[in-house]
C-alpha cells in the first residue's frame, strides 16, 4: 500500500524522516541533517530497571526500524515496541505546537520550526 499525500494533509515520508532523525538524536546522539525541536522522556519504571536496562531501552528505541502497514499505519514513525531482555518496551513520539506548552497537536507536523516532539519510552506494562 502507497500512503498517498493530499493537498491539506501532511506528506507522511517528511514527518516519518524528521520523527526518525529526533529519535537517533535523541536516543544515539546523531546530529539531524536540519534542527529539530523536541524533548524524550522515560518512564519511572524503566528509570528504576536499574542495570543498564534503561540505556539498552533507550539505544533499542534510536535502532528501531522495522517499521510495516501494522505498526505504522500513518507512516509517520511515530510508534514502536522493542524487546529488552525479554520485556517489552514501547516508544512514542507526539507532535505538538512549538509554543503552546504542550496543550495542542501540531497544525502543521511537516513543519520542524513550529513542531515540538515529545519521545516517551516506556515499559509495555505501565501502558
Amino acid at each position: 500500500m502507497t500512503v498517498q499525500s493530499q493537498p491539506d494533509r501532511p506528506d507522511p515520508t517528511v514527518i516519518a524522516a524528521q520523527n526518525d532523525a529526533f529519535r537517533k538524536l535523541a536516543c544515539l546522539g546523531v546530529a539531524p541533517a536540519q534542527p529539530t525541536q523536541g524533548r524524550m522522556h522515560v518512564t519511572r519504571s524503566l528509570m528504576e530497571a536499574g542495570d543498564g536496562f534503561m540505556a539498552e531501552a533507550v539505544k533499542a528505541t534510536g535502532a528501531f526500524d522495522t517499521f510495516e502497514p501494522e505498526n505504522d499505519p500513518e507512516g509517520w514513525h511515530d510508534f514502536g515496541a522493542v524487546e529488552i531482555r525479554g520485556e517489552t518496551v514501547f516508544w512514542k513520539i507526539d507532535l505538538y505546537e512549538a509554543d503552546s506548552d504542550f496543550r495542542y497537536g501540531a497544525e502543521t507536523p511537516d513543519n520542524p520550526a513550529t513542531t515540538m516532539r515529545v519521545l516517551t519510552i516506556m515499559l509495555a506494562r505501565d501502558w
